[in-house]
C-alpha cells in the first residue's frame, strides 16, 4: 500500500509572528491579536491560550511542547513553517493534499467577551492570509476558512459566503457555546442554510486554551485534566446538538466532520443516542426523530482518527468505511513526524478501508470529485 494517495483531512499552519496586525482591516490594526511573552496572544486585553483556571497551558506544558518541536519537527520550525516547508512536510510523509486548519486561530476570536464585528474581523484577516500561503500550490495546499466569531451568527453567514466565494471548501467552526448558544441554536440556522446551499464542509474542531466554556476546563487547571476531556467531550455534546436539535434532519446535504478528538468514543456516543432516542420516542417534549442519531451520522458526517488508537476496527464495524478520516495534525508537535502518517499506512485494517481513508471519504467530505 504504499502507492495510496493520501489526502490529510486535518492538518494545520502555524501564523507567523506579526500575521494578525498585518492583514487586519485598518479600523482594527490597533487591537489585532498580538503575540506577547510566553507564546501567549493578547486580544483586546485577553490572554489566549488561557495562562490561569480551565484549559491551562503552564510554563511546564510550553517548555514540554519546545522540547517535542526541537525532537520532532526542527527543520520545518527553522523555515518559519513556510507553505515551501509545508510542502516538504508533505512529500515527507507521502501527503497529496492537505486540508488547512489554524493554531492561534484555534482561540484568537474564541472569546465570549469579544464585540461581534471585531470578532469576525480576525476571522476575516486569517483567511485573507491563508489564502495568500496556499497560493504556493494551491491544488495540494487547501485553506479551510475560520469561522469561529459566531458571536453574530449573520456576520458568519456573510463570512462563510465569501469564503466560498474565494473558492474555499469548508469553514472551521468550535464546538463550544458561544454567547451561550450551542450549535442546535435557531440563530444559527441561517448559517447551516448557507453552509448546505454553498456546499461548505463543516469542520468542528477543539483547540484548548478559549476563553469559552468547556468541558473539564471548569474542573481540572492542568492540561491533562482539560485537554484530554474538552476535545472528545465538546465534539459529543456539539454531535448532541446537531443530531437532537434537528440540524441534520432540516439539511440533510450538510457535511460535518469532528475532527481531533480521536473516535474510539464515537460507536458508544451513537449507540447511547440510539437507546435515548428509543426510550423517547412519542414523549411530549422530547427531540422526535424520524431516524437513529447514528444513522444522521453515517448519512453525512465524518471523524478523524489518531493512528494509534486501539478500537479503530471496531469503529469501521459500528458505523462502517465511508465516514473515517486521515488527519496528521502536522505540525503540532503531538506525533513524531513524518512517523505518524507510516503507522496510519500500517494500521490492521484493509486496504480498501485505508484507500478510503485516505483518499474516497476526505474528497467527499470537501466535495473534491
Amino acid at each position: 500500500m504504499s502507492t495510496l494517495r493520501i489526502i490529510d483531512a486535518d492538518g494545520h499552519v502555524m501564523e507567523p509572528k506579526g500575521m494578525w496586525e498585518a492583514w487586519i482591516e485598518p479600523a482594527f490594526k490597533a487591537r489585532a491579536p498580538r503575540v506577547v511573552k510566553e507564546a501567549r496572544i493578547n486580544v483586546d486585553g485577553h490572554l489566549v491560550p488561557r495562562p490561569d483556571g480551565g484549559n491551562q497551558i503552564s510554563a511546564g506544558m510550553q517548555a514540554s511542547f519546545k522540547g517535542k518541536v526541537n525532537e520532532y519537527l526542527a527543520k520545518y520550525h527553522e523555515a518559519g513553517y513556510s507553505a515551501e516547508a509545508q510542502l516538504r512536510a508533505m512529500d515527507e510523509a507521502g501527503i497529496e493534499i492537505s486540508f488547512l486548519y489554524p493554531t492561534q486561530g484555534l482561540y484568537t476570536a474564541s472569546i465570549d467577551e469579544l464585540d461581534p464585528a471585531f470578532a469576525i474581523a480576525i476571522c476575516r484577516a486569517y483567511n485573507h492570509w491563508v489564502l495568500e500561503y496556499c497560493k504556493v500550490d494551491p491544488r495540494r495546499l487547501r485553506p479551510i476558512a475560520m469561522l469561529t466569531a459566531l458571536h453574530d451568527p449573520s456576520l458568519a453567514v456573510e463570512e462563510a459566503t465569501r469564503a466560498a466565494g474565494l473558492g474555499m471548501r469548508g469553514v472551521f467552526i468550535r464546538p463550544n457555546p458561544i454567547r451561550g448558544r450551542n450549535l442546535d441554536d435557531p440563530a444559527y440556522e441561517p448559517l447551516w442554510t448557507q453552509c448546505e446551499r454553498l456546499g461548505l464542509a463543516v469542520g468542528v474542531h477543539e483547540g484548548v486554551g478559549a476563553r469559552l466554556p468547556a468541558a473539564g476546563a471548569d474542573r481540572y487547571p492542568h492540561f491533562l485534566g482539560s485537554h484530554s476531556a474538552s476535545h472528545p467531550f465538546e465534539q459529543m455534546l456539539a454531535m448532541l446538538g446537531l443530531i437532537t436539535g434537528g440540524v441534520l434532519e432540516r439539511h440533510p446535504h450538510l457535511r460535518v466532520a469532528f475532527l481531533e478528538s480521536g473516535c474510539g468514543w464515537l460507536p458508544y456516543w451513537l449507540w447511547r443516542l440510539d437507546e435515548h432516542r428509543e426510550k423517547t420516542e412519542g414523549v411530549a417534549g422530547e427531540p422526535q426523530l424520524p431516524l437513529k442519531p447514528s444513522d444522521y451520522f453515517r448519512r453525512q458526517c465524518w471523524i478523524s482518527c489518531e493512528p494509534d488508537e486501539p478500537y479503530i476496527r471496531e469503529v469501521l464495524d459500528f458505523i462502517g468505511e465511508d465516514r473515517l478520516l486521515f488527519a496528521s495534525d502536522y505540525p503540532h508537535p503531538d506525533h513524531k513526524w513524518p512517523e505518524t502518517v507510516e503507522n496510519a499506512r500500517t494500521l490492521p485494517i484493509s486496504d480498501r478501508a485505508k484507500k478510503k481513508m485516505f483518499w474516497d471519504n476526505p474528497s467527499a467530505l470537501y466535495s473534491l470529485s
